[in-house]
């Protein structure tokens, strides 16, 4: 058997994680992913726009999943996570002030690939649900 089937079985839990999202957190993100969009940098034209402050950008809600994702697999095996793939979608905003906070469950595991299911909620709701597949490096 492989690592990804002796170690990551369905129906396990992954431990919680959160975040807490600042100001900085939410700006700092979507400059270093070079999304410049003024809704997540610019309180005035976020609120202009019909939001209440600044929000995260989607490139940094999926690289939270990922890293969700490969640190808790290299908790379980040693090894760091090759992603396969990820399938996300939006719902709440995540503003500052609020915390990100994630849980997963392993789905399935086949052919030396788990498919992780991954939540990440704010005070607001859901705001990242996902599937990502993962083997092991």
């Amino acid at each position: 058997m492989s690592v990804v089937t002796d170690l990551l079985v369905p129906g396990a839990t992954l431990p919680g994680w959160s975040v807490p999202l600042t100001p900085t957190v939410i700006v700092s993100t979507a400059i270093a992913t070079r999304d410049f969009q003024d809704v997540h940098h610019d309180r005035d034209v976020a609120q202009a726009a019909g939001s209440k402050d600044v929000f995260m950008n989607i490139l940094t809600s999926t690289a939270f999943v990922e890293r969700y994702v490969n640190d808790w697999v290299r908790e379980q095996t040693g090894e760091g996570a090759v992603v396969r793939g990820i399938a996300i979608r939006l719902g709440a905003p995540a503003y500052p002030y609020d915390t990100l906070t994630f849980t997963g469950s392993v789905e399935s595991v086949e052919d030396g690939v788990a498919v992780l299911k991954v939540t990440g909620s704010v005070s607001l709701g859901d705001h990242v649900i996902g599937t990502v597949k993962v083997a092991v490096a």
